[in-house]
């Protein structure tokens, strides 16, 4: 009969588990807190010197648009129409950039793990 593997146990895992799952907690807890944030943030953005202004949230909702009278010529709707398109397109922009920062700051570390 050949005999069994003793001692010995499965594979080995590198560094302390229990500190791991602990670390892996805590990025879940900082990750969730930003999310909030996210929700909680709003960004402008403009154009057409400002006669466009558009508000978004962290979620990605434009929450708002402010366009100034004189930006309004019925001749010209196209124009108005573009401007409102560059203002939002820049706001969601933001929020992304803002986003990736901040989640950025939590998963940078990630780099070190051998997965």
């Amino acid at each position: 009969m050949a005999k069994g593997r003793g001692g010995m146990r499965g594979p080995q895992i590198p560094g302390n588990m229990n500190n791991l799952m602990k670390q892996a907690q805590k990025m879940q807890r900082q990750m969730e807190e930003a999310s909030k944030e996210m929700e909680e943030t709003e960004v402008k953005a403009s154009s057409g010197g400002g006669v466009v202004e558009v508000t978004a949230s962290g979620k990605k909702e434009i929450v708002g648009i402010k366009i100034d009278p004189d930006a309004v010529d019925p001749d010209d709707v196209e124009m108005l129409e573009d401007l409102v398109v560059a203002a939002v397109n820049e706001a969601l922009r933001k929020v992304d950039e803002i986003s990736q920062e901040k989640m950025g700051k939590l998963t940078g570390g990630l780099s070190g793990f051998p997965f």
